[in-house]
């Protein structure tokens, strides 16, 4: 492997805290970011959750930021206006010609059921009162949430999306990641699977795409579990595509220091200077998950 095909990889090793979790404790998250830099201004969306006690994941924020460390928020989505249970990640994208649109991941009411929602504005902060529309329903089998989503410079789109299978009970939690394509990032087609965990490994129970580090060739970092008691504690690894599907590097995976060593939900942003700002969730020593940042 040459020089040039090593990506940059996040690590715990000075971060700065962006968002706290919104108290102390297990269950008590802010993260699953998305982040993109625009004419010199860094955007920034990302879940907030309390325990399955308090609510979930309660919330979708969109921030601002000129130095992609202090954000102001300038949109705020409640879960009671998409009459979901919870939400899981969101994703910000600048559309051309139109404006903005946010990714919302829902979960259905007393069910493992999942489906991709939209809002489109022409200004952030316009975003919740945008249009909307429903992305990926999913269906009785699959469940569909934690896009990410990339644009070509020609103007096709390009999603990563999680996928859990409901078809047998107690065991919904596992994940893969199928890639799709579309034309305007609404109307999407299935290319298939593209990545599942590896038995035996870190990632057996399942491996889910969170970001794009390198275009050429690809490479992705994508988080999973080895086990259904590691739920919500995933850790991050590094995929490359092989001309049909990403195949996971052989190292061991890149993990938080505290408590449940959660390190998931890696967000890229490549900089002007060539180097890269990462947004992570990570857990902190008392069981709760902060949204932290770092430049490698």
């Amino acid at each position: 492997m040459s020089l040039d095909t090593l990506p940059p990889v996040p690590s715990y090793d000075d971060v700065q805290v962006v968002v706290p979790a919104p108290d102390a404790g297990p269950g008590n998250w802010t993260g699953a970011p998305s982040a993109v830099l625009v004419d010199g201004t860094f955007w920034l969306t990302y879940r907030v959750r309390r325990p399955l006690s308090k609510g979930r994941g309660v919330a979708v924020v969109v921030a601002r930021s000129s130095d992609g460390v202090s954000f102001e928020s300038v949109a705020e989505v409640n879960r009671e206006a998409f009459g979901c249970e919870s939400f899981e990640r969101p994703v910000l994208v600048p559309v051309p010609g139109v404006g903005w649109r946010l990714y919302l991941s829902c979960a259905t009411y007393d069910s493992k059921h999942w489906w991709v929602d939209s809002l489109t504005a022409a200004t952030p902060e316009e975003l919740p009162a945008g249009h909307r529309q429903v992305v990926l329903p999913g269906d009785a089998d699959v469940a569909v949430k934690d896009p990410v989503v990339t644009q070509t410079p020609g103007g096709s789109w390009r999603m990563w999306l999680c996928c859990h299978p409901l078809t047998e009970a107690g065991h919904e939690d596992r994940m893969t990641t199928r890639l799709l394509t579309s034309a305007d990032g609404l109307d999407w087609t299935d290319e298939g699977e593209v990545l599942a965990g590896r038995t035996g490994r870190w990632d057996a129970r399942g491996a889910r795409v969170t970001t794009v580090v390198q275009d050429r060739p690809l490479i992705v970092l994508y988080d999973g579990r080895p086990d259904a008691e590691s739920n919500w504690h995933e850790t991050t690894g590094v995929a490359r595509w092989d001309g049909f599907r990403l195949v996971a590097d052989d190292e061991d995976p890149v993990t938080s220091p505290y408590a449940d060593g959660a390190w998931r939900y890696a967000s890229a942003v490549p900089l002007p200077d060539g180097r890269t700002r990462f947004y992570v969730e990570a857990a902190r020593p008392d069981g709760a998950h902060d949204l932290v940042t770092l430049v490698r």
